[in-house]
């Protein structure tokens, strides 16, 4: 199992390596696509789907691509590739992405205030949330970025808005992105609702994400399952097509609890795919499927280990056990 993130659009200039790396180009995906259909079987996510309802096995050699956020680069940069190499991918998107509207995932505008901030100390206060700390070194902005996301996980949307656009007005940010700038709309916009069905109609799979990307794990049991159940509606009330896995936000161990993934569960998914673990086992988890985080800085020859059972292969010979999660 691996997951993408998108595509770098051409002519968009990485702000930071580990912002942007979730990212790679266009001729990298092709070169992973290339490799993997001569070594592989590249199976589709109906073929997935038909393993999780038990009415098929799975080929030996199987590889399920992936796609986490929805970000508009899939159908402009992304798609063009697969329909070239007659490939599907399961593609994750949150519920912002049933409008007709285009927006942009709330944690990674919550990173450009950050970034481009002036130097120095702050303090935001937004109803009982107060965020404070020291923007001097670009590892400072990352650290207080990376708990913010977790403190702002924890409030609803509506006031995740409000902190953002206060934000602005005391770090003096501006805008986000460029002015209706094409690149920075591939790179941060995400799809809309027609775009999705663009991609269904050439053979994609769309799955859910939940609503807005919050850490669930950092979010009240309520929310959570809202945003988990919620997204699934919204989505199969927009595209008319039944929405039967979703990926969850972050994907981490810190992001995915056993409690998170019951909820999973219980909300009527056939399957809910994690961003570790490596991806491999006859015995998948349904609810906990681990996958293969590609990123920039993975090589072919790095990709190619991975999907072969190469590293799980020496972490098994050193002693360290499983990747997999398991769910209470």
């Amino acid at each position: 199992m691996l997951t993408y993130h998108g595509i770098l659009p051409q002519g968009y200039q990485p702000i930071d390596a580990g912002f942007d790396g979730n990212l790679i180009d266009g001729e990298t995906f092709r070169k992973h696509l290339i490799l993997l259909k001569k070594n592989y079987t590249v199976i589709s996510p109906g073929d997935f789907l038909a393993w999780c309802e038990e009415r098929d096995k799975l080929p030996t050699r199987a590889v399920l691509l992936t796609c986490d956020d929805g970000l508009l680069n899939c159908m402009t940069n992304m798609l063009p590739v697969l329909q070239q190499e007659n490939l599907k991918c399961l593609f994750f998107v949150t519920g912002a992405s049933v409008g007709e509207c285009r927006s942009t995932l709330w944690y990674e505008d919550l990173f450009l205030v950050f970034f481009r901030a002036r130097s120095g100390s702050f303090e935001i206060s937004c109803g009982n949330l107060t965020i404070n700390g020291d923007l001097t070194t670009a590892e400072k902005r990352r650290s207080l970025w990376w708990g913010a996301v977790k403190r702002l996980s924890q409030v609803d949307a509506e006031t995740r808005f409000t902190f953002l656009r206060k934000a602005r007005l005391v770090l003096s940010t501006g805008q986000l992105q460029g002015n209706n700038d094409p690149v920075d709309e591939r790179r941060f916009g995400l799809l809309k609702r027609d775009e999705l069905r663009a991609l269904m109609t050439a053979g994609m799979t769309i799955g859910a994400h939940t609503l807005t990307h919050p850490m669930l794990s950092q979010c009240p049991p309520k929310l959570a399952c809202v945003e988990i159940a919620e997204s699934r509606s919204r989505l199969e009330a927009a595209l008319k097509m039944p929405v039967w896995s979703m990926a969850y936000p972050f994907g981490d161990r810190e992001s995915v609890t056993p409690q998170v993934v019951n909820m999973a569960r219980d909300s009527g998914y056939k399957a809910a795919f994690i961003n570790f673990g490596g991806g491999l086992g006859a015995e998948l988890p349904t609810h906990a499927v681990p996958r293969i985080h590609v990123t920039a800085e993975m090589s072919l020859a790095e990709l190619e280990a991975n999907v072969a059972g190469f590293y799980a292969s020496l972490q098994r010979r050193a002693g360290r056990g499983p990747n997999g999660f398991k769910a209470a």
